[in-house]
C-alpha cells in the first residue's frame, strides 16, 4: 500500500466517480481503476461499488476510508514544513454544535494563517454529525458536552469509531433570552417561572435525540417547544416570541450581539442545574497540525478569559 493509493481512494470517495475523480487527480481513468483493484486485492475487501451512476463505499471501504484520512493527513502534518511555496492549499476543518466560543475562536485562529494557503471549514451541524465528521476526518477537531446524564452515551459513541475527548472547561446551565424578555431583570431563573414561554432548541436526529441535545436540561417536560437548525434562527424566535434557551452561559457578544443576555439557572430540589463538561474531540492518537494546535490555544485563551 502507498500513499498515491490512499490519495487516490480519497479522491474517488470525495467525487463520487472514477472518471471525476482521475480528471482532479491527473490519471487516466484505466489507470485509476487498475489501482484501486491492486490496492483491493493487497488488502483482500471491497472498497467500492461500482454501477452506472457512479461509486459508493461498501462498508468496508467506509472504515478503511477513515483510516486512510487519518494517515494521509499525519503524512500531510510532518511534510507541511517542507512544503511551504507549493500551490496546493492545506485544509482545515472543525465541526461544532452551536457554541459561539467556537466560532470566535476559529476567527482569531484564521487571523493568524493566510487564506490563501489554507481551506478553511467550520460546520455548526448536529451532534451526531459532529462525531461522524471527526470519524471520517471530514474535520480535525469536533467540539461537544458531556454532563452525568449523556456521558456514558457519548462515551460508548467515541470508543467505537476510536475518538476521544479532551475536556477544556466545565460550567452550568444559563437562562439564554433577549434583554427585552419579561425575565431578562432576575438575578436567577427556575424551571417554573419559564413555564409560559418557549424553550428554543438545536434539533436533532429523532433516535436517541434526548442523549444528543446540545440544551442540558433536555429530559425535562417543557410545555411549549420551538427546535431549529441553527443559531440566527434562534436568535431572532427569541426575540419575536420571548423564547429562551439554556447554554453554558459563554456567549460572544461580538458575533451574537449585546441585545441577549446570559441568565443563571436557579436550581431546585427537583430541578438539578447538571455540570456541562465542554471539550473537543479527535482521532485517538492524532496529531494536529499547528493549524489546529493554535486553534486550541485560542479557545482555551478565549475560555480563560470567561473564567477569569
Amino acid at each position: 500500500m502507498t500513499l498515491q493509493q490512499l490519495k487516490y481512494v480519497i479522491g474517488i470517495a470525495e467525487y463520487g466517480s472514477l472518471n471525476k475523480a482521475a480528471d482532479k487527480l491527473y490519471i487516466s481513468q484505466p489507470s485509476l481503476t487498475s489501482t484501486i483493484h491492486d490496492l483491493e486485492d493487497e488488502l483482500g475487501i471491497k472498497i467500492f461499488n461500482r454501477n452506472s451512476r457512479g461509486v459508493t463505499l461498501t462498508q468496508e471501504g467506509q472504515d478503511f476510508l477513515s483510516s486512510a484520512k487519518e494517515l494521509y493527513l499525519n503524512y500531510e502534518t510532518v511534510m507541511e514544513p517542507y512544503l511551504k511555496g507549493k500551490n496546493s492549499k492545506k485544509k482545515f476543518g472543525i465541526s461544532t454544535q452551536h457554541y459561539s466560543f467556537a466560532l470566535k475562536s476559529f476567527v482569531e485562529m484564521v487571523k493568524r494563517f493566510n487564506t490563501e494557503e489554507y481551506a478553511f471549514a467550520i460546520r455548526e451541524t448536529r451532534t451526531k454529525e459532529v462525531i461522524e465528521d471527526i470519524t471520517l476526518l471530514k474535520s480535525q477537531i469536533g467540539i461537544i458536552y458531556l454532563s452525568d446524564f449523556n456521558r456514558s452515551v457519548i462515551q460508548k459513541l467515541l470508543k467505537s469509531n476510536g475518538l476521544e475527548f479532551h475536556p477544556l472547561i466545565e460550567c452550568k446551565a444559563y437562562v439564554y433570552l433577549w434583554k427585552g424578555h419579561p425575565l431578562a431583570s432576575n438575578k436567577s431563573i427556575s424551571f417554573e417561572e419559564l413555564t409560559g414561554y418557549p424553550c428554543l432548541s438545536f434539533e436533532q436526529d429523532d433516535n436517541d435525540s434526548v442523549y444528543f441535545a446540545e440544551e442540558i436540561l433536555s429530559t425535562k417536560e417543557y410545555h411549549r417547544t420551538i427546535k431549529t437548525n441553527d443559531r440566527a434562527s434562534m436568535l431572532n424566535l427569541m426575540v419575536g416570541l420571548n423564547g429562551y434557551t439554556l447554554c453554558s452561559g459563554i456567549i460572544s457578544e461580538e458575533l451574537n450581539g449585546s441585545t441577549y443576555t446570559a441568565i443563571p439557572f436557579r436550581e431546585t430540589s427537583e430541578n438539578i442545574n447538571r455540570v456541562m463538561e465542554i471539550g473537543y474531540i479527535t482521532k485517538k492518537d492524532f496529531i494536529l497540525n499547528e493549524v489546529g494546535q493554535i486553534y486550541i490555544e485560542e479557545m482555551k485563551k478565549y475560555l480563560a478569559n470567561c473564567t477569569s
